[in-house]
């Protein structure tokens, strides 16, 4: 190969952007290489490379039943969506209550629109907070039964900023291995050493707590795990918390709204919530239809997260509207009707899945997961729901381990008897056919 200070005589391939030589002779185009299917750009790369991966081929192809897809979904109303010009019963929502549509929700939230605008504009440190905020976060507060609570945009950003916040170098963080994403990710990006323990697996836990060395302790869950529908044993980590001397952060996103009284959730229902050694988080995405997330605890607490708390600091607030909306779902979700339609519901789906012999994994929530194990075997499940009407995703790893590909059934309040009997009638009927 030439010195780089002698000139370059590539041929003209057609392609490429025109170039002068190094001596100033006629400008012509330096061509993109190839090597195998890969385009090469650095016309000084030696052909023997088999690979420069840019922006077009970084990343390896994806196996096909592993392929993500974000649906063209147009949301008809609270259980009905549009997929490919076809109208679907919804079973795969988060709604839980059917807040999202609600009409006193929405006007809630229209009139909002109408005092402060649409978007808060900063960060809450820097734009100040519009009436809506505090007022919400006293509610949530009140209703969860703590000291105090701070607004955030989404439960990612609580859940991916809290570790880091409450974790030094000399903290070890102990994370149940099936806690969300949100959870995980937060847990391996702090300071601290994350630490995880089989799931739900107390024994390993206690072991593991005693092990540790650290000056500071954090355990970290779900409180009900989103892809099973099972739940922590919020009593038993709060006693591992007080004999290994720890802090305990329970996410109740999907607790919030449904269980315990008035709908307080998971804690609330164990009789813990408020305890010291305890920080909650929630979502406003799920049983209260609109977005954004909260995290409650002790007031010295929540003040230190508001100097801490990165995802609260750089990240521009709710908007407004949202937690308006947000207000007016706690009301009515407190009020119970919407929760006792959608336990009915459950119970109902229940003894109708008992009753066709469905493989669910056992779950009191609304969470229904049936359980499918290969990854072609769900999507074909899913498919053919489809064309009979019902929008249910199939779940696959990584989001669930290996070989545990799954339905994730979720009921709403908005649901009524037929549509939960031809979901499970239909399932019944493609189950059997593959028996």
């Amino acid at each position: 190969m030439p010195a780089l200070h002698e000139p370059q005589h590539w041929p003209d391939s057609g392609t490429g952007a025109a170039q002068k030589t190094h001596d100033g002779g006629k400008s012509r185009p330096i061509p993109l290489l190839t090597t195998g299917n890969r385009l090469v750009d650095s016309v000084f790369m030696g052909l023997s490379m088999t690979r420069m991966p840019d922006s077009r081929n970084w990343f390896e192809p994806m196996p096909v039943e592993r392929r993500r897809r974000i649906p063209p979904l147009h949301r008809i109303d609270g259980v009905h969506v549009e997929l490919d010009g076809r109208r679907l019963v919804n079973f795969a929502s988060n709604d839980y209550l059917g807040m999202a549509d609600h009409a006193e929700v929405c006007n809630a939230a229209s009139r909002a629109i109408e005092e402060e605008g649409l978007g808060s504009g900063a960060s809450r440190l820097i734009s100040g907070d519009a009436p809506q905020w505090p007022e919400l976060e006293r509610e949530l507060a009140e209703w969860k039964g703590y000291d105090a609570a701070l607004l955030l945009g989404s439960g990612m950003l609580a859940n991916m900023g809290l570790p880091d916040a409450l974790a030094d170098r000399h903290t070890d963080v102990f994370c149940d291995r099936l806690s969300h994403a949100s959870l995980i990710d937060g847990a391996r990006l702090c300071r601290g050493r994350m630490r995880r323990y089989p799931h739900l697996d107390m024994v390993q836990l206690a072991s593991m707590l005693a092990d540790s060395n650290a000056e500071r302790r954090i355990i970290v869950s779900d409180g009900v795990f989103s892809m099973d529908g099972d739940c922590a044993p919020v009593g038993e980590l709060i006693g591992m918390a007080e004999r290994f001397d720890a802090i305990v952060v329970i996410d109740d996103a999907h607790g919030t709204g449904l269980l315990g009284p008035e709908g307080r959730g998971l804690v609330a229902e164990a009789g813990l919530a408020g305890h010291a050694r305890l920080i909650e988080v929630g979502t406003l995405g799920k049983a209260l239809g609109a977005y954004g997330a909260f995290v409650l605890g002790a007031r010295p607490v929540i003040e230190g997260l508001v100097q801490r708390l990165r995802t609260l600091i750089y990240s521009t607030a709710l908007p407004p509207a949202l937690a308006a909306a947000a207000s007016c779902a706690v009301r009515l979700a407190r009020e119970g009707s919407a929760r006792e339609r959608l336990q009915a519901n459950l119970a109902y789906f229940l003894n109708q899945a008992e009753m066709h012999s469905l493989p669910l994994l056992p779950s009191r929530t609304p969470i229904q997961p049936l359980m499918i194990g290969a990854d072609a075997s769900a999507l074909r499940t899913s498919e053919q729901l489809r064309e009979q009407g019902y929008y249910v995703p199939a779940i696959r790893p990584p989001t669930v381990p290996e070989g545990t590909a799954r339905l994730r059934i979720t009921l709403s309040a908005g649901h009524d008897i037929d549509q939960i009997d031809g979901l499970t009638k239909a399932l019944a009927n493609i189950m059997g056919d593959r028996v």
